[in-house]
């Protein structure tokens, strides 16, 4: 039986004109999170998370930024290839921990939500995916809410 561990991290940019997608669901917000594809930051750690611990890269060399294949995609659809990937490689995901740094908007009510999301397509239960999220004080360009960042935690066994 073998354990692995990964770790991810994502950055975005929030702007005005676009949705904020975090963890499978639309958040109501006046900003959205800027990239290629919905920009869902939390999603985007666990594939890293993911795809770290199975040692198959990064989020950017399977679903790259330059590719038209990706403009504008539901970042659920890549947690699902990803989870797919995964699993090639003969793994199971145990747990997800997670934590968002953003000043607002407070996420507390739709963590419930995002928990679902993510699970339903792990195939894990909902209490093995953890969900947090932090301030930075006003601090740095995630406090001046010119941005937002989620880190990712899984584990993974064979």
């Amino acid at each position: 039986m073998g354990i692995r561990i990964g770790h991810g991290i994502d950055f975005h940019q929030l702007v005005e004109g676009r949705d904020l997608f975090i963890g499978g669901v639309k958040i109501p917000h006046n900003k959205g999170a800027l990239g290629h594809s919905d920009a869902d930051v939390l999603l985007h750690a666990i594939c890293d998370a993911l795809l770290g611990a199975a040692c198959l890269g990064d989020i950017g060399v399977h679903f790259p930024d330059t590719s038209d294949e990706f403009k504008n995609i539901d970042s659920k659809i890549l947690l699902q290839r990803t989870a797919e990937l995964v699993a090639r490689q003969g793994y199971r995901v145990i747990n997800i921990d997670s934590t968002l740094c953003l000043e607002a908007p407070k996420i507390k009510s739709f963590v419930p939500q995002m928990q679902e999301q993510i699970s339903s397509i792990l195939g894990i239960a909902r209490n093995d995916v953890s969900i947090k999220a932090t301030t930075t004080e006003k601090m740095g360009f995630v406090g001046r809410q010119e941005g937002l960042v989620a880190h990712a935690t899984c584990l993974i066994q064979s």
